[in-house]
């Protein structure tokens, strides 16, 4: 179709490439075609929507604990804006090896970069690279069936220390200390149902470097803890500090007021011989402890076998300092959980030091700082790994926004019609997945989760599993892809 066709019309439609169907690139995308200009049809979008991963949702499905209640209303949401049919969705496609920024440019007249972040930010103490030291993204991974991840996690730690006060510490400290079958309820796979039954784990540390006021995790967290069976959660009176800033904060914000009177109601109905708890696994909540070191010893060399930590105090102002007193703790596993970090586009300038895309309010600059017109982004690349899903909407409308007003200057694609990145997918062999495609791969997870309940009730379990997750990456993409040929 000719590039002399004016853009945004029903015959030359505005063509708009999403990188990541998690929750920032499916908002962006339908806040696109909610916008004002769309709606009085002023303007009308063409999207298509790429993921690294055959299935669609990003961070909700590989990075949310299974056992979350929430979950099924966000992939619910997420579910309603691609099923209406407006927004393609191509899973099983990586940006820098299927596709490059010239494809996408030469095909889309704008592109935005939605891509999240995966890593671990790094812990920078003596000891983090011993044998048995891991990621809590990694660990996350693993449990929510990544497909890029190993199949096998190493779980023979009595002891296990989790460092990081926000969700994901939570998270993982719940997940290493819940027991398997209780997670059986959820769509967890046969893997990692298998990996947590074998766990010897007994007790679960998790580290706060502040005051319980300081805490960066939500109330829906914590009160989680306290959902887990035959799993005791201790606190220690000594990590109850509270400075003035801790008492402003706790006046003034109602969630940090619900979180602290949570944990001083724990700590209050606790007995005060802990040997009076009779649960066969523990969860122990420190606050005020910076770590230090980790460390191995003469009978496990290479190998974690304690970790160190400076006791700290709160300095009035809400931060904490170090007291010069320190502290070991045996365990033979360490988690760090203190945030996550991008990962560097091919082809697109990249801050290391913050782990995001360069960018003005989502438009994406170059490495003079200078903005280049059609490149966007949106999402944790755009800002950082902070703060809740919600956040990620007011994001994606400040890029929108910001797209919108540029669409009169953007560089048109020289092959703009939709058929033609199909066909460039094709002649390169890429096994791209479709919506049509999860939704055969989403009736067969399902069908499992109802093989598991028959089986279950089989053997006189009353246990109803909705779906069971397919975590090899080939199974995905064939269940996908031959679902959609049966059906044509």
């Amino acid at each position: 179709m000719s590039t002399n066709t004016p853009v945004g019309t029903a015959a030359r439609p505005l063509r708009v490439a999403v990188v990541g169907s998690g929750p920032a690139g499916v908002y962006a995308a339908d806040i696109l075609t909610k916008s004002e200009a769309v709606k009085s049809g002023e303007l009308t979008v063409s999207i298509d929507l790429f993921d690294r991963y055959p299935a669609p949702y990003g961070l909700i499905r590989y990075g949310v604990a299974p056992d979350h209640p929430r979950i099924k209303g966000i992939v619910n949401a997420l579910h309603k804006v691609l099923d209406r049919g407006d927004i393609r969705f191509f899973g099983n496609v990586d940006y820098g090896t299927d596709l490059s920024i010239e494809d996408l440019r030469t095909h889309y007249d704008a592109v935005i970069f939605a891509t999240g972040a995966i890593k671990d930010a790094d812990l920078n103490i003596p000891g983090i690279e011993l044998e048995g030291s891991y990621g809590g993204a990694d660990f996350v991974s693993w449990y929510d069936g990544h497909p890029d991840v190993s199949r096998e996690w190493p779980l023979n730690a009595r002891e296990i220390a989790v460092i990081g006060n926000g969700n994901v510490a939570l998270d993982v400290a719940r997940m290493l200390s819940k027991h398997a079958d209780d997670l059986l309820v959820s769509e967890i796979p046969e893997n990692v149902y298998a990996g947590l039954k074998s766990s010897p784990v007994t007790d679960v540390h998790v580290f706060g470097r502040r005051g319980p006021a300081q805490v960066k995790f939500t109330p829906l967290e914590l009160r989680e803890l306290a959902h887990s069976k035959d799993v005791d959660i201790i606190l220690y009176p000594e990590d109850f500090e509270f400075d003035e800033e801790s008492d402003r904060q706790v006046q003034s914000n109602n969630q940090t007021k619900t979180m602290v009177g949570t944990l001083t109601n724990w700590i209050a109905e606790q007995p005060e011989d802990l040997s009076e708890l009779k649960a066969s696994r523990r969860l122990h909540l420190h606050f005020l402890h910076s770590p230090v070191e980790v460390y191995d010893d003469a009978s496990t060399p290479g190998r974690v076998a304690g970790i160190k930590f400076e006791r700290t105090e709160l300095d009035g102002t809400g931060n904490a300092r170090g007291t010069g007193e320190y502290v070991d703790y045996p365990v033979q596993a360490v988690y760090r959980a203190i945030g996550y970090f991008g990962s560097a586009l091919p082809e697109v300038e990249f801050d290391h030091k913050k782990g995001v895309v360069p960018n003005d309010g989502g438009r994406v600059l170059d490495a003079a700082g200078s903005r280049i017109p059609g490149l966007y982004a949106t999402g944790w690349i755009k800002r950082g790994p902070v703060g809740l899903i919600g956040h990620t909407k007011g994001d994606a409308l400040e890029t929108v926004t910001y797209l919108l007003e540029d669409r009169g200057n953007l560089p048109l694609a020289a092959a703009p019609a939709p058929e033609t990145i199909v066909e460039l997918l094709d002649a390169r062999g890429v096994q791209f997945t479709s919506w049509e495609g999860w939704l055969a791969l989403d009736a067969h997870e399902r069908s499992l989760g109802e093989k598991a309940t028959a089986e279950a009730a089989g053997n006189g379990v009353a246990l109803t599993r909705e779906r069971v997750k397919v975590v090899p990456r080939e199974n995905m993409v064939s269940i996908s892809r031959d679902g959609v040929a049966a059906s044509v």
